[in-house]
């Protein structure tokens, strides 16, 4: 199904002020197919639109430069990130948090349209997101089990998109440990972490370096449109 960008909300459209508001003015949601309460719909962008979105991110990096962030206990990620919206998710010895500002001082750049159009195919919301975190994986990076929760209210749910080479996600539990399941998303593919899903721990294992073209020198982009504030 192609997925065309949705013109800029106007001036006069209502933000939800918290999850109950945006209950009651829930959008349509595309189908997916659910596993373990996370949604996935498989392949939703076509080959063109992804390229289009690389476009489009290619702009906001030029604006707000991929990083390498530090966990608070002085560990480098493998992951480089960057974040467009109000506010972008930074990581250093301070701790986990949104901030306003790229660590180089500069505003984040707006989310692009194209991007913001993917929330409103499949969030099931009325809200739109404050931040669009841009995770970039080269060969050997990967990201630990953890849950997303730096967010003012877990009822919104989290939509992430895959871009360039497939990565075995791994699904567990709201409590760590326990079973967890993996599948591979696949360059195209989009997900929603909600309702009881939404603090499910999560991670990647994983990439398949030189699995998909769309990316120059191969890696992989995963972009998570969040409501933080």
């Amino acid at each position: 199904m192609a997925l065309q960008a949705a013109p800029a909300p106007a001036a006069t459209e209502k933000v939800m002020e918290n999850a109950e508001d945006a209950e009651r003015a829930r959008a349509p949601a595309a189908r997916g197919r659910e596993v373990r309460g996370f949604v996935l719909h498989d392949g939703l962008l076509d080959p063109a639109e992804q390229a289009a979105m690389m476009e489009d991110l290619r702009g906001v990096i030029a604006g707000a430069p991929l990083f390498s962030p530090m966990t608070p206990h002085g560990k480098p990620m493998s992951v480089r990130m960057t974040s467009a919206g109000a506010v972008g998710w930074v990581s250093d010895r301070r701790g986990y948090r949104y901030a306003p500002l790229h660590p180089r001082g500069t505003p984040w750049p707006p989310i692009p349209e194209r991007v913001l159009a993917v929330w409103r195919a499949v969030a099931g919301v009325g809200r739109l997101p404050d931040c669009c975190l841009i995770n970039f994986y080269a060969e050997g990076a990967r990201m630990g089990m953890h849950q997303d929760r730096d967010e003012a209210d877990f009822a919104w749910p989290v939509v992430s998109i895959s871009l360039g080479d497939e990565a075995l996600f791994r699904i567990g539990n709201a409590a760590r440990g326990g079973s967890t399941e993996s599948l591979w998303l696949r360059s195209g593919d989009v997900m929603v972490m909600g309702g009881a899903a939404r603090l499910a721990h999560h991670g990647v294992d994983r990439i398949a370096f030189g699995s998909s073209t769309l990316l120059p020198r191969a890696g992989r982009i995963n972009l998570t449109l969040r409501v933080a504030l």
